[in-house]
């Protein structure tokens, strides 16, 4: 069972707040190589922690090439450069949170990889979203790029979870690393995935996790 802490300091910014989950959180790796036919491995870590009633995520990344094409809500985010949050409340149901390095949202709720309902933009649109790449769409670059990327995920953009309290919470999760169109393309996970091939909509294989 792992532990998401509660941040007890105030905040008045998405950089502040940073900072704040730097000093309370401690790092995580996603270093897991489930499938050795893609076995580029990228360095990935990341914080999580949370406020009374928003999820705070911040993704430390290292690569070889960067891209982001994708500037559309909810489009193929998984193509560019993409750092993966997936939660499950009931171990049945998840949302798949997947931002690619610029920021661009791809939100989604349901069942499996074939039965997902896409989140509204306005309730996307709730999350803040900050990328040390900035916010401008580029084509792939290459000769390594550190990035980082830090989320926050209001409870509102849990629409089917409605009243959801986070405090004293037990779930499932895991986190993901991919870069399905990059010249070296990779699927790294936090936890162990048993597939044969990669999948990360698998949530038998999240990871424990209470909010404290």
């Amino acid at each position: 069972m792992r532990i998401v802490k509660l941040i007890t300091e105030n905040f008045t910014n998405t950089q502040n707040l940073s900072h704040v989950l730097e000093k309370q959180a401690i790092t995580h790796p996603v270093s897991t190589i489930n499938w050795p036919e893609y076995s580029y491995k990228p360095i990935v870590n990341f914080r999580i922690a949370h406020t009374e009633d928003s999820i705070v995520l911040k993704f430390y990344i290292e690569e070889e090439a960067v891209r982001a094409v994708v500037t559309n809500i909810n489009g193929p985010v998984h193509t560019d450069s993409c750092v993966e949050f997936f939660i499950s409340f009931d171990r049945k149901n998840y949302y798949n949170f997947e931002f690619n390095c610029i920021g661009t949202p791809h939100v989604a709720w349901g069942e499996g990889r074939n039965n997902r309902t896409k989140l509204g933009e306005s309730t996307i649109r709730k999350i803040s979203v900050e990328s040390s790449l900035g916010q401008t769409a580029f084509e792939t670059r290459t000769g390594g790029f550190k990035w980082e990327l830090t989320v926050v995920i209001p409870v509102e953009c849990f629409a089917y979870n409605p009243g959801l309290k986070l405090s004293g919470l037990k779930a499932t999760a895991n986190f993901y690393k991919c870069g399905d169109d990059l010249p070296l393309p990779h699927f790294v996970t936090w936890n162990p995935v048993g597939t044969a091939q990669p999948d990360y909509h698998r949530p038998e294989f999240f990871a424990a996790i209470e909010f404290e």
